[in-house]
């Protein structure tokens, strides 16, 4: 029993590891693993950034570009658990020349343990997924890609904050395609998402590529009244300046080269970031700004003060508001960025060293094609954690109950062939004294350790050399005796009974209880698949076909243990009874013999006249 249940559970550890490996849906017939790394040899990011929307830059140096969409349309961003499908966006995909630009919602990027995403592609059926007002968080009022071409540029992000002018595009840029800045600025619209309270939270984030190095050069500028905020760079150093008050001078830029600047405002701190990394910090609060902003120069002045300065031309008011203002900014710009919250420094960093143009971040590895793995295979990769505790209940409640079935059958088998030997023994030995059997030694070692009718005839001898040990007179046994010797034998009956249906009420717990295990299972499991993707906005069939499949795979495990336990139990229930019925025959078929042949009732064979005589 032990040796039967120790093989199933070894079975059972061998081959769920290989159904757990994970490929994510059957449809999809290649993916590339992409490791996204920050620990200090690679992206080197410090601390944890949280959700990061994670630049994956596709080339022909790490992709082929062969088996996939010519759209792009086919890929897809799953988590390590190859269950959790992420949002992407794609901003460029060219397969002819072999280049792709892909934002991908990354949840957590870590700088410790380095996490691995899967690019799944290779389904021509696969409508488009990608959507940028999932794959950037809610807090982003404001991205631009400059992907559109000679058009205001669109704003990614839900909030629809889409550019007010049209830009010049300019080709090979830090991500795909810039906009040309110089000819005068880039309006952006006046509406309450890009709206700043005074004293507010705001993180504005570009990448700049300076063509020349001049003086007061604006590249974002807001103003509001008396309010100010201004980006920019003087003779290559970059600033900010809030109210009039501008940052000391920190590290520079160069001219010609491509630069990450960012600006975050938290409470009455303004810090300037270049590279990712901290250059110097305002102490400064920012001014209450509802108006439209400028990208690539300085943006008019408004309220009393602006309208008086415009109306007063030639006076004082005049010549300092035209000496206040910031030349425009000559060069190019490229992944404009606003949020409506201080972002962390992690982040930052993260976001100018994924985005670069040799990033470190991301890793990629080798393509894997999927080896023919049925859909049965793909349902065991969706299976979450409960899931899974499910089913190993469920695995062990079988391979206990086909030991019991198993150990059962053989124990069973081994009876009934011992008592067909020993009947066969027992009937030879007709017209012989009863105990024949037991004093002459003719019935097999094996026979007698197997037989239950052995072990029924053995305590009625037993019982009969006891009393003959007593001096009772065995060639005239009392019906008081042949009860008592019959007694015996029922009690020997219901012991074998007894033994025969042990264990056997673990088979029908099996088969009564699998199925609602299995069922809780489901349930359970439905109501996860609702809930992640209820939280996650996802409500389309990829997202919650796999985990619905998953949940009732747990019903259909808990009926495929029950349903041949209960064939087990019937057969075996049947095989018990058989046995039971011979063991109830040949207990009659000896007190009948006993009472024929010894009885104090039989009858004397009659003497012929002549031997009288």
């Amino acid at each position: 029993m032990r040796r039967i249940l120790f093989i199933v559970l070894t079975l059972l550890s061998t081959l769920l590891p290989g159904l757990a490996h994970a490929w994510w849906q059957a449809e999809w017939s290649y993916r590339k693993p992409v490791t996204i790394d920050g620990g200090p040899q690679a992206g080197a990011i410090g601390s944890d950034a949280g959700r990061v929307p994670v630049l994956v830059r596709l080339h022909t140096g790490n992709f082929k570009f062969e088996g996939v969409s010519e759209t792009g349309a086919d890929l897809r961003f799953v988590a390590a658990d190859d269950k959790t499908v992420l949002n992407h966006q794609i901003e460029q995909f060219d397969p002819l020349l072999g280049m792709a630009l892909i934002w991908v919602d990354v949840p957590n990027v870590s700088a410790g343990t380095p996490q691995k995403l899967w690019m799944y592609y290779g389904n021509p059926k696969a409508p488009a997924s990608g959507n940028g007002q999932r794959s950037f968080d809610p807090d982003y009022t404001l991205v631009y890609h400059f992907a559109e071409g000679a058009v205001p540029p669109r704003d990614t992000t839900a909030y629809g904050n889409n550019g007010q002018t049209p830009t010049v595009p300019v080709e090979g840029t830090v991500i795909g395609k810039g906009a040309q800045m110089g000819n005068g600025a880039l309006m952006l619209p006046a509406t309450p998402s890009l709206a700043v309270q005074a004293g507010g939270t705001l993180t504005f984030s570009a990448w700049i590529k300076p063509d020349q190095l001049g003086a007061r050069q604006a590249i974002y500028a807001r103003r509001d009244g008396a309010g100010e905020f201004v980006v920019g760079i003087d003779q290559g150093v970059p600033f900010v300046q809030v109210n009039g008050q501008r940052s000391t001078p920190g590290q520079p830029v160069q001219a010609g080269q491509w630069s990450h600047i960012a600006v975050k405002a938290e409470g009455e701190s303004v810090a300037l970031y270049v590279g990712g990394r901290p250059a110097v910090s305002l102490a400064a609060k920012l001014p209450a700004m509802n108006t439209a902003a400028a990208l690539g120069a300085d943006a008019p002045a408004t309220g009393p003060a602006g309208a008086a300065a415009a109306g007063a031309q030639g006076t004082q008011a005049a010549q300092a508001a035209q000496a206040a203002a910031f030349a425009p900014f000559t060069g190019a710009i490229d992944e404009a960025r606003l949020s409506k919250v201080a972002r962390g420094d992690a982040l930052l960093l993260a976001d100018a060293v994924s985005q670069g143009a040799e990033s470190r971040l991301t890793v990629f590895g080798a393509d894997e094609q999927q080896a023919g793995k049925s859909h049965f295979g793909f349902i065991l990769a969706a299976m979450p954690l409960d899931a899974w505790i499910v089913v190993g209940l469920l695995g062990l409640m079988m391979a206990v109950s086909w030991a019991i079935m198993i150990g059962k059958g053989r124990h069973y088998g081994a009876t009934a062939r011992a008592n067909s030997t020993f009947i066969e023994h027992f009937r030879e030995a007709a017209g012989a004294p009863l105990d024949r059997l037991a004093t002459h030694n003719t019935v097999p070692q094996e026979v007698r350790a197997d037989s239950s009718l052995w072990r029924l005839y053995e305590v009625a001898v037993d019982e009969m050399r006891r009393r003959h040990d007593r001096g009772y007179d065995l060639s005239a046994v009392s019906d008081a005796t042949i009860g008592a010797i019959r007694a015996a034998m029922d009690g020997v009956m219901v012991r074998e009974i007894e033994r025969m249906s042990k264990r056997m009420n673990w088979l029908s717990t099996t088969i009564e209880g699998a199925p609602y295990v299995g069922l809780f299972g489901t349930v359970i499991g439905i109501m996860l698949v609702f809930v992640v993707a209820a939280m996650a906005g996802a409500v389309d069939i990829n997202s919650v076909a796999p985990g619905m499949a998953a949940a009732l795979l747990c019903t259909a495990a808990g009926l495929g243990v029950a349903i041949p336990a209960l064939f087990g139990y019937n057969w075996l229930a049947s095989r018990s009874d058989a046995i039971t019925a011979d063991m109830a025959v040949f207990v009659d078929e000896f007190v009948t013999r006993l009472a024929e042949e010894q009885g104090e009732g039989r009858s004397m064979p009659s003497v012929p006249a002549r031997a009288r005589a």
